[in-house]
């Protein structure tokens, strides 16, 4: 029954599980760090330890790796630690090409830190096909990360060619979704080979969870050695951090829907802003990855968007400080809506321009985002 159910039942009744025990509705949350043997000293229960071993931790796998259509789902501590084990599986020597324009803390440690474990990558637009080919080494290229739409100039990639295109030279594809989601996108039907979520975002949803995801095409060889480097490197999900996630991906159809109605009126009307230089939104008919969104995005643009700020990064600033209903933080993807002069954020070699603000749109009354906006844009 499972396979006909739409996505929004999938997420809400997180899968329809029952706890056999207690006949509960809601899963319990199992703490236990280790497991009792049987008589014959086997272990039938499939548990014995538990960092690899977790019922909560399994029950998040399960629902995210339903929304996505995976054959295999792991959980992470944080999406970073999801991102850093699937690069490291890859092995020493291994070629990898990303975006330009990514998650800077990842693209920092590609940059920084890559290297050190035997990696070479290249940066590239993404968002222009004929500039991916010239980068990827057939042979050579061992993945092509994605990252769509892109923080935070929400540039789109096209997953179905970039994923033919990687594949003709031999290469996997994997696709950082964590803004999409799999409400909108879902990068394995697209020809992706893995999928991931910073689940601290979206998937979560209030701002009180970290944790990372990897939600793979095929249980191969890649899933295999990502599951040993999480269990080796201690890279685990907490079972009440998994019991929260749970709990947040039930109504994760119902918020990014909201979020992403805010994100599209306010766009339009902040493209049409005196203060404004440019609002970045892919759901914008302006925007130059407009039409790839619209073949690959189903019901929606995401909840983020940006706008570039008229006098520069002093404007952006004291536009920033001045709202009072969007609170002033980083991150993104949570219930309230967020604003960050993101440059700031990334420092020095960030392509992000200084004029920029970072919206995370969230569910509150658009009408009361759009009045704080206005404000604070006029000064």
């Amino acid at each position: 029954m499972r396979e006909t159910l739409r996505p929004a039942t999938l997420a809400a009744q997180a899968l329809g599980g029952i706890d056999e025990a207690t006949r509960a509705l809601v899963p319990p949350v199992h703490l236990s760090t280790t497991f009792l043997r049987d008589p014959d000293n086997l272990y039938r229960s499939g548990n014995v330890y538990g960092r690899p071993d977790n019922a909560t931790v399994r029950e998040a796998e399960a629902v995210i790796g339903a929304l996505e259509g995976a054959a295999e789902t792991l959980a992470f501590g944080s999406g970073m630690s999801a991102a850093v084990a699937l690069f490291l599986s890859l092995g020493a020597g291994a070629h990898v090409v990303a975006p330009t324009v990514m998650y800077w803390a990842l693209r920092n440690w590609l940059a920084k830190d890559a290297a050190g474990f035997g990696l070479s990558v290249d940066f590239v637009d993404t968002e222009n096909v004929a500039a991916l080919e010239r980068a990827v080494k057939p042979g050579v290229t061992r993945l092509v990360w994605l990252e769509t739409p892109s923080n935070p100039l929400w540039g789109i990639s096209d997953i179905a060619e970039c994923a033919a295109l990687a594949h003709a030279a031999g290469a996997m594809l994997a696709v950082d979704s964590t803004c999409a989601t799999p409400i909108f996108t879902r990068p394995l039907s697209l020809g992706a080979d893995v999928v991931m979520h910073s689940a601290t975002k979206y998937l979560n949803g209030h701002s009180d969870v970290i944790a990372g995801a990897l939600a793979f095409a095929r249980a191969d060889a890649l899933f295999e050695r990502t599951r040993d480097i999480r269990k080796a490197h201690g890279l685990i999900l907490h079972p009440f951090e998994a019991f929260l996630l749970i709990r947040g991906l039930r109504t994760l159809d119902l918020r990014v829907r909201a979020s992403a109605l805010n994100a599209l009126r306010l766009a339009h009307r902040l493209a049409a802003h005196g203060s404004v230089l440019a609002a970045l939104y892919p759901g914008l008919p302006s925007h130059p990855d407009h039409n790839t969104a619209l073949k690959q995005m189903q019901g929606g643009f995401g909840g983020m968007l940006s706008i570039r700020v008229k006098g520069g990064a002093e404007a952006a600033v004291a536009t920033a400080a001045r709202t009072r209903v969007w609170k002033r933080a980083t991150s993104l993807g949570g219930v309230e809506s967020l604003i960050e002069h993101r440059a700031s954020i990334e420092g020095p070699g960030s392509p992000c321009p200084p004029d920029l603000l970072r919206l995370s749109a969230g569910v509150e009354d658009v009408e009361d985002l759009w009045r704080d906006l206005d404000a604070a844009l006029r000064g």
